[in-house]
């Protein structure tokens, strides 16, 4: 028997280590500070009433099961993190079901190529993670768990950081590096949503708004109204459909953000679903129900006086909640 509804999430964690241990050469947090943290983290994925949770920059898995610990639904979850190094941020995922199996891509699946020529990035910035769950004898999850290129500039040399054309080029260098990851990102879901029987699910900060050019690319293009019923079924079959626009097109109103930088308030995170829980399509195992944004502790910085805590994220979480219904019959 399907379990009726169960929560997906997201959650980019802002820089989760170790006490007392030093990251991006800053020092490390001291005792209070992470107890703060953890505890922060742990009541927000108790809000969050998730049965399964992709996170974004987990420097240390031992970080990440202390915050578990502290958790009502998740103490107990099956973890994962992704090639976690204790250098750099990784992703992981939490879940009350069990982890079949993992994968972890570093490398891109393909180079990209432009004119004949080789563009010179060929792996992820953040590993992607890949994971196969049992949610019950009948039904397995694909979940990929992804953290996108930031739009934060990439300067080369004795570039100047102040410099306007020096500027422009660094946000051009971050943009090519995101949608290279994109694409790449894109190669590597095809694998799974081609010829499939089990629903595949992404979970992430990609770093971009449901309609960038790097969003689109990962979910793909939905199918020209124009075109035959058959050309559309192959592509559906292969789209991932943002919670964000199914939650849209049940509503009147829009307050999807999941950060605020510099007075812009910006959806970043997402959860993208296959056609297995999409509620039009008439063969689906199951819906999204509702997509929940837990954004209150977000602070406009140019207006409000307070300072942001260094404890808390400075991202909100983004939860679907799924209504299962049948399994889906094999292709």
């Amino acid at each position: 028997m399907l379990q009726k509804d169960l929560k997906v999430g997201t959650f980019n964690l802002l820089n989760l280590v170790s006490q007392g241990l030093p990251y991006y050469e800053r020092e490390g947090y001291d005792k209070d500070t992470y107890e703060k943290k953890i505890n922060w983290i742990a009541k927000q994925i108790d809000k969050m009433e998730v049965d399964i949770v992709g996170f974004q920059e987990v420097f240390h898995e031992a970080a990440l099961r202390d915050v578990l610990k502290k958790t009502e639904k998740l103490k107990d979850a099956h973890v994962k993190v992704a090639a976690a190094n204790g250098k750099l941020p990784r992703v992981a995922i939490a879940s009350r079901f069990p982890i079949l199996e993992s994968e972890v891509f570093e490398a891109f699946p393909s180079q990209l190529e432009m004119e004949g020529q080789k563009i010179p990035i060929d792996d992820f910035s953040r590993p992607i993670l890949k994971s196969m769950l049992k949610i019950n004898e009948e039904l397995t999850f694909c979940v990929y768990v992804v953290h996108l290129k930031s739009k934060r500039p990439l300067f080369e040399g004795k570039e100047s950081r102040k410099d306007p054309v020096a500027l422009a080029k660094g946000q051009v260098r971050a943009l090519i590096r995101r949608g290279a990851e994109a694409a790449a990102l894109r190669e590597l879901l095809m694998k799974d949503l081609m010829f499939r029987s089990h629903p595949v699910i992404l979970l992430g900060d990609v770093n971009d708004n449901g309609l960038s050019v790097t969003s689109r690319t990962i979910s793909g293009e939905p199918p020209h109204k124009r075109y035959p019923q058959e050309v559309k079924k192959k592509i559906w079959d292969v789209l991932l459909y943002h919670v964000k626009d199914i939650q849209a097109r049940r509503s009147y109103h829009d307050h999807y953000f999941t950060h605020i930088h510099n007075g812009f308030h910006e959806a970043l995170d997402h959860i993208m679903v296959s056609e297995e829980l999409v509620k039009e399509n008439p063969k689906s195992i199951g819906a999204v129900n509702y997509v929940h944004i837990f954004n209150d502790h977000l602070l406009d910085e140019t207006l409000s006086r307070d300072e942001p805590n260094q404890w808390q994220s400075d991202h909100g979480q983004v939860v679907a909640t799924l209504n299962l219904r049948r399994k889906r019959e094999k292709k």
